[in-house]
């Protein structure tokens, strides 16, 4: 029985072009006690290929985490596949602001330790022990309030591009980095203030407003949905829209425009802009923001030295990368010295 992709990502991309049907950009999260991984990841991966459902799916002792696309004429079968799983019936979806046929191009479902890394090692902590989710107008109230600590939970590239007003945003790379700054930013807190965190889906903030419970703080809250949900409630609801900017998203659109706020810059030259690519070079792929201005004059590349390399024959480029490991760079997220105009 097939349990993996058989197609490339540019077979994918043509058999979606020739089929010129919508599909539907999809995340959602549940934390539960999954007993055996590796079977559930199967039972997925069989019923959402006959969906032709694409995407990066985590699936963990802890529960499931996934980013996926699925063709608009098969979302009643998806949905009723999942409400056949018990923890996952009535499951919120996010469903994308804006939606793009090849954000996914093909099934990824991984068995991984936890469904976001979070570095922690302690058995007492239970992350379903959540804290108060609140939906978009309870969280414009909250963050109005003087005694509200409000803290976006995601990484530095992230919130560069994008954020509420008036939230703090860590300088980290990871989840797992913010987690104990955060603690130690907030210590004097605990007992008095509101801490109100969001991220992207949720997602985060729902294992972080455990752990800050855990961590001894009173009065915790997350934004339900995280911004994919705030923004659409803000314009269902025609609520003020208080963040500003992008929505970096982890798929192939990068970023969703939730207001016409430019905050960040080019990497390059220091214009406006907030548009975030990987280094066209394949021994590179670092992540940053470039305008259009510098992507025309460095060919989709970070540097003159990787514009040279992009340029080489491709043979050649493959023996130049040959038993080197890049992958890390593509999240490196604007840390390289190359970039002039970095965060």
């Amino acid at each position: 029985m097939q349990l993996y992709n058989t197609l490339s990502a540019k077979e994918r991309e043509a058999l979606i072009e020739e089929a010129g049907q919508e599909r539907l950009t999809i995340s959602f999260y549940q934390y539960a006690h999954i007993g055996n991984p590796l079977i559930f990841r199967n039972h997925l991966f069989i019923h959402w290929d006959e969906l032709d459902v694409l995407g990066r799916i985590y699936v963990a002792n802890e529960g499931i985490n996934a980013q996926l696309s699925v063709p608009a004429e098969n979302f009643g079968s998806f949905k009723e596949h999942l409400d056949s799983i018990s923890f996952l019936k009535g499951v919120r979806l996010n469903i994308a602001i804006e939606h793009d046929n090849k954000s996914f191009l093909k099934l990824k479902v991984k068995v991984k330790k936890k469904i976001v890394a979070d570095g922690l090692n302690d058995a007492t902590f239970d992350v379903t022990n959540k804290g108060v989710h609140v939906d978009a107008e309870k969280f414009n109230e909250l963050i109005e309030d003087p005694d509200t600590v409000l803290v976006d939970m995601r990484n530095h590239y992230e919130s560069e591009i994008g954020q509420f007003k008036n939230a703090i945003t860590p300088d980290v790379d990871t989840f797992r980095d913010s987690l104990d700054i955060i603690e130690k930013d907030l210590e004097g807190f605990k007992e008095d203030k509101k801490l109100v965190m969001y991220c992207t889906g949720g997602i985060r903030c729902e294992k972080a407003s455990a752990y800050y419970k855990h961590k001894g703080f009173k009065n915790v809250y997350q934004l339900e949905g995280g911004i994919i949900e705030y923004a659409r409630q803000a314009k269902k609801k025609n609520l003020e829209n208080k963040f500003i900017g992008k929505n970096f998203v982890f798929d192939h659109r990068r970023g969703e425009r939730i207001s016409k706020d430019v905050i960040a810059q080019c990497h390059q030259c220091g214009k406006a802009c907030d548009t975030h690519v990987n280094c066209a070079n394949e021994a590179c792929h670092l992540l940053f923001i470039q305008c259009m201005e510098c992507e025309a004059l460095l060919n989709n590349c970070c540097s003159d030295n990787c514009k040279q390399v992009h340029a080489l024959p491709f043979e050649e480029q493959k023996k130049l990368r040959k038993g080197k490991s890049v992958s890390n760079k593509i999240f490196k997220k604007g840390r390289s010295e190359v970039l002039k105009y970095k965060k």
